[in-house]
């Protein structure tokens, strides 16, 4: 966990639910997106432009969500140092916020949590690297 108060919740990306990858990839790309991860034949890929990342995802879930990677900067390169998602869950149970998903409360391997804003908008924590020493 991270020296400060502050809960960190890493990388920042926009996880959109498409319709047709090739056609939702190709647009992107002219807004000057590049493709930085994923598999178009598992209907799923990684675009980024600067800073910016989004995913792109047919058929894996219904609406759009924002996505936290604990553990990776925005070049998705892994932290010495950071919140890990078993950490981050507890400190949003603590303050009485519903988890939609939840993981498992002990070990050190990747998971994820998920929660709701009070407008419904979805939120997916999504570790995929292991706790930090």
């Amino acid at each position: 966990m991270t020296t400060n108060n502050t809960m960190q919740l890493g990388n920042f990306s926009l996880s959109l639910a498409v319709k047709e990858i090739a056609a939702s990839r190709a647009f992107y790309e002219k807004l000057g997106f590049t493709q930085t991860g994923g598999n178009p034949d598992e209907n799923w890929l990684i675009l980024q432009n600067g800073a910016t990342t989004i995913g792109l995802f047919q058929g894996m879930f219904e609406n759009n969500m924002m996505t936290f990677n604990p553990g990776w900067n925005d070049k998705m390169e892994t932290l010495d140092e950071f919140n890990d998602v078993r950490d981050i869950q507890s400190g949003l149970q603590a303050q009485q916020v519903e988890l939609l998903k939840s993981c498992e409360s002990e070990g050190d391997q990747p998971d994820s949590i998920m929660v709701a804003d009070p407008d419904g908008n979805m939120i997916l924590i999504d570790q995929h690297v292991t706790r930090p020493k």
